[in-house]
């Protein structure tokens, strides 16, 4: 068997959403396991660049929300096209709306935007 054959492919942008959204469920550790010291989140507020930022807001974010806030989401849209993904989604009644987008290579997410509103 040739080493092309046995190596190891990198998950699709697909793969990668799916396990961000059921990791959300589960932790910051399992979040952060789709991001590398390259990645960059983009917010309403600040720019966060590598794992310690990435890490400091989910662990931020996460002390914040309520137990089984992300069980709830509500995923209103989702499109893929190539390593780009969108998501726009909900939470009633804390998020009325809230969007990301990911660019995913190599089988993790090198960027990311992320805003939300909150219910009134």
């Amino acid at each position: 068997m040739s080493h092309a054959a046995t190596a190891v492919r990198p998950r699709s942008t697909e793969a990668v959403l799916r396990n961000h959204l059921r990791a959300a469920t589960v932790g910051v550790d399992a979040v952060m396991q789709d991001y590398t010291d390259r990645s960059v989140l983009i917010t309403h507020d600040a720019t966060y660049c590598g794992l310690p930022e990435i890490r400091r807001f989910f662990t931020a974010l996460f002390s914040e929300l309520p137990a089984g806030f992300f069980d709830a989401m509500k995923i209103n849209r989702q499109e893929i096209i190539g390593e780009v993904a969108y998501i726009l989604w909900e939470r009633r009644p804390i998020v009325s709306r809230a969007t990301d987008t990911f660019v995913v290579r190599n089988g993790t997410i090198l960027f990311q935007t992320f805003t939300s509103a909150s219910s009134d």
